[in-house]
């Protein structure tokens, strides 16, 4: 979720014994079970951010999916993903990535892993119900990235957006262990993430904590990841977190 500056002045800076404590994944569980399964929801009440959100997303997967050009329309480098693209939405709610983003690049087909049942059953009813008649949705997982493992091989891209705050550091570790083994031959993942300025921050509200960039680069080498792109997402309101994009690949191939 995009979290607004005010509501991180509320929050604590020290936040491993936090997520040491049993109930962390369980009051997450019971925040976001109260969240209207909307658009407005799954964006914290800022829906107006969507279509430029979409946009920064769009761009920044541009060259993995079409080569990258130079003058004259020269080629630079090759696209990664080539035909039959198939993509992983990890923390989807309501499937707002995967139906504004994910499926316009496009991918071929997306599953989505969310741990709500109020916003899997609003994805599968209503607002992804089109796409599931159309066969562009595979599985749509409902449980938590902590206890998620992906087939082995099946996905050319699995991207994860403002849902890592949820993990405990050993679980963001082991998550994007299992991911990589995901990822089909030059498969890549991609994070969309907010950035806390200094230091690390604890929502107490829906258990979940804002790493700094440092914080979240420093967990994707322990995972055996390396960063080959990096941007900020531009034109969001003002006094909201920084976002950031990361996209990495596996250190060892």
């Amino acid at each position: 979720m995009i979290y607004s500056l005010s509501r991180a002045l509320k929050r604590k800076e020290i936040y491993k014994d936090q997520m040491d404590n049993p109930e962390w994944y369980t009051k997450a569980q019971e925040y976001w079970n109260g969240v209207t399964p909307t658009i407005d929801g799954m964006l914290g009440g800022f829906a107006v951010v969507d279509p430029v959100d979409v946009k920064g997303s769009l761009d920044f997967v541009h060259e993995y999916v079409y080569g990258k050009k130079g003058a004259n329309n020269s080629v630079i480098t090759e696209p990664t993903m080539k035909e039959e693209k198939y993509a992983c939405d990890c923390g989807a709610g309501i499937g707002r990535v995967a139906k504004n983003f994910l499926l316009k690049v496009p991918f071929e087909k997306v599953d989505l892993v969310e741990q709500a049942p109020s916003f899997v059953e609003q994805a599968k009813s209503s607002y992804l119900a089109k796409e599931i008649e159309e066969g562009k949705i595979g599985n749509v997982f409902c449980q938590g990235l902590q206890d998620f493992t992906p087939e082995e091989g099946k996905y050319d891209l699995i991207w994860c957006q403002w849902v890592l705050g949820h993990l405990t550091d050993d679980h963001f570790i082991d998550f994007f262990k299992r991911c990589v083994r995901g990822l089909k031959p030059n498969g890549l993942i991609g994070v969309k993430e907010n950035n806390a300025k200094v230091e690390a921050i604890v929502d107490d509200e829906d258990s979940s904590v804002t790493r700094t960039s440092d914080d979240l680069k420093a967990l994707f080498t322990k995972a055996g990841l390396t960063l080959i792109k990096e941007e900020v997402q531009t034109g969001l309101p003002q006094g909201l977190f920084a976002v950031r994009m990361y996209m990495l690949k596996p250190t060892q191939q």
